[in-house]
């Protein structure tokens, strides 16, 4: 299959799994948790090309080893989960790191590692994506209702009798499996902007809490084939054009909120003053 269509898929994919795992990461707050995984997962992929075997396996892999660190941690008395997200972070990246350098001949360029290549993804890595999608969207018309309660109410949602850690695991597991699918097109440190950008654009824009999924989907689509798109015709890095072009629509998105805010203002000003001159008027 030529490249730019397996490109071109691997984005589209990622742009619609922003509408399920990027929703959840950026309504329950897990911005800097799926950050610190997708640096986190470096090392993973610097052990697993060096010993020749599949990138993608070994970021899973090391995925859920700092997914289980991150627990562990996050319940130590005086610390939390931003805390060990953050050790996390640092530890991870930090080993990946002197991992390279102590491998100056790396099969396949820390780059590659770091910031991805949308038109380098193979056949594999766009049907692990596909599976990932599948299983996020099950996951989300099975648990979706409850994740929500749990999300805006946890008091609720507990003395209504259900136990809290069930929802946990399907949140972290759609999180942590979007962020490591996502790493062959986009790298450890742009991982994330193809999945939280076009979710936090549709959280500003979207009308109703319902329409944010499939905002963000569309969002996250066409800003993803406009990056690459950008990258194709000025011959720039693909994983970056696609960044800015997901940070760009952020930014369009807060504009434009902040406008239609403003606007809502200067009715409900306009509106109170009329009916302050019809009252000054009656009497």
């Amino acid at each position: 299959m030529n490249y730019l269509v397996l490109a071109a898929l691997e984005i589209g994919l990622l742009g619609l799994l922003s509408g399920v795992a990027g929703t959840l990461i950026v309504l329950r707050r897990r911005s800097f948790f799926a950050v610190a995984l997708s640096h986190a997962t470096f090392p993973g992929g610097v052990l697993f090309a060096i010993a020749g075997w599949n990138l993608l396996l070994g970021q899973a892999l090391f995925a859920l080893l700092l997914v289980a660190l991150m627990t562990v941690l996050s319940r130590v008395p005086g610390q939390g989960r931003q805390v060990a997200s953050g050790v996390v972070l640092s530890f991870g990246f930090a080993l990946g790191t002197l991992l390279s350098s102590l491998n100056p001949g790396l099969g396949v360029p820390v780059e590659a590692l770091l910031v991805g290549s949308p038109l380098s993804v193979t056949t594999s890595d766009v049907a692990a994506t596909a599976a990932v999608l599948i299983a996020a969207t099950i996951a989300m018309l099975l648990w979706g209702r409850r994740i929500l309660f749990h999300t805006f109410d946890a008091v609720g949602f507990r003395a209504a009798g259900f136990r809290a850690w069930p929802v946990e695991l399907v949140v972290t597991g759609v999180v942590a499996a979007a962020v490591v699918v996502a790493m062959p097109a986009v790298g450890a440190i742009l991982g994330v902007a193809i999945l939280i950008g076009p979710a936090a654009a549709a959280r500003l824009v979207a009308p109703r809490l319902s329409w944010v999924p499939p905002i963000a989907a569309v969002l996250g689509v066409g800003s993803g084939f406009v990056g690459l798109w950008v990258s194709r015709q000025f011959g720039v890095a693909a994983g970056g054009a696609i960044g800015c072009t997901v940070t760009a629509v952020f930014l369009l998105a807060f504009l434009a909120s902040s406008l239609a805010a403003t606007a809502r203002r200067a009715r409900n000003f306009a509106t109170v003053e009329a009916a302050s001159e019809e009252e000054g008027a009656i009497a």
